[in-house]
């Protein structure tokens, strides 16, 4: 009889302990109706007239950084979008030079804000280090064509000496793949944390995004609800977060749009509550700007030490 009921609990706490895997949510999101993101995406304008939020991606070869961008599109333009050109055949950088992407919003006008692709980062070649802070800065401009081998020069014709507002960078995104993050090298690591330092110092917003979880989870790729239910999913972000420093509350799991035709509501919804609040912070980021210029006279004031 004894053994009986220890069998028995033992099966109880077996049962709760699959409930609390597959049923808890450890990240509260509406999966139901995405709607209100969606809307205030389309509905976004930033105060100042003119004024557009810089979203600067950056990441190890073959994230998913071009893809994460024709996925935002994607969403916002209602049927799958392929303007960001992606390559599944290399393990190296598909992306060679810098260059901006404009979302149509109607006929005559874009989205007040843009995304910069980059040249992925590597152990051997891929984007320099010194090109990317430059790029935050505002000093890299459109086409230029990236040289793992040396950093873009003063001299070169496609470095901007004097970065405009709208040039520089207001949020920082690091695109990290979960299928390779657990054996990710500890030099790519550090390059990412030594553009977050950068980017800190310039008082930048940073973001990362984890994409394709719909390979590193078998659960997902059954049901993309249940990526706040798995806590190896939260230990990926923990991980990660606790490596280069970026907190948990900015670590957004997303599936990007590479094989379906069709779009899919729960990717809509992870794609759309990523993106809020990146334009929230970065939309704090220019009003705090905007506040420094106007007490300071100039764009070189307290947000942006002199370069």
């Amino acid at each position: 009889m004894f053994k009986m009921f220890c069998e028995f609990q033992s099966f109880i706490l077996f049962v709760c302990f699959i409930l609390t895997v597959l049923y808890i949510q450890w990240r509260d999101i509406n999966w139901v109706n995405n709607e209100a993101d969606l809307q205030f995406l389309r509905n976004y304008t930033p105060q100042v007239k003119g004024q557009q939020l810089r979203v600067f991606l950056h990441g190890p070869a073959g994230a998913g950084k071009s893809s994460f961008i024709n996925s935002v599109q994607s969403v916002l333009r209602g049927r799958i979008y392929r303007q960001a050109l992606v390559d599944n055949t290399s393990h190296d950088s598909f992306t060679k030079e810098f260059n901006t992407f404009k979302i149509p919003k109607d006929p005559e006008s874009f989205y007040p804000f843009v995304f910069n692709d980059t040249m992925g980062l590597s152990t051997t070649g891929g984007i320099l280090e010194e090109d990317l802070k430059l790029a935050l800065k505002g000093h890299m401009k459109e086409g230029y064509r990236f040289n793992p081998e040396s950093p873009l020069p003063e001299t070169e014709e496609f470095y901007n000496k004097c970065p405009k507002l709208n040039d520089k960078v207001h949020i920082l995104v690091c695109v990290i793949p979960a299928t390779t993050l657990s054996i990710m090298s500890d030099k790519v690591v550090e390059k990412i944390r030594k553009v977050r330092e950068e980017a800190s110092r310039l008082k930048i917003p940073q973001f990362a995004m984890l994409t394709k979880i719909d390979e590193a989870f078998p659960e997902i790729e059954v049901d993309v609800q249940n990526v706040y239910k798995l806590p190896s999913v939260k230990d990926q972000m923990r991980k990660f977060s606790v490596d280069v420093g970026i907190p948990m509350n900015c670590i957004f799991p997303v599936k990007n749009y590479y094989e379906e035709i069709e779009l899919n509501k729960d990717m809509n919804t992870l794609i759309l509550s990523a993106m809020k609040n990146i334009i929230y912070s970065g939309d704090d980021f220019i009003k705090f700007i905007q506040k420094t210029l106007g007490e300071t006279g100039s764009d070189k004031g307290r947000w942006a030490p002199k370069f």
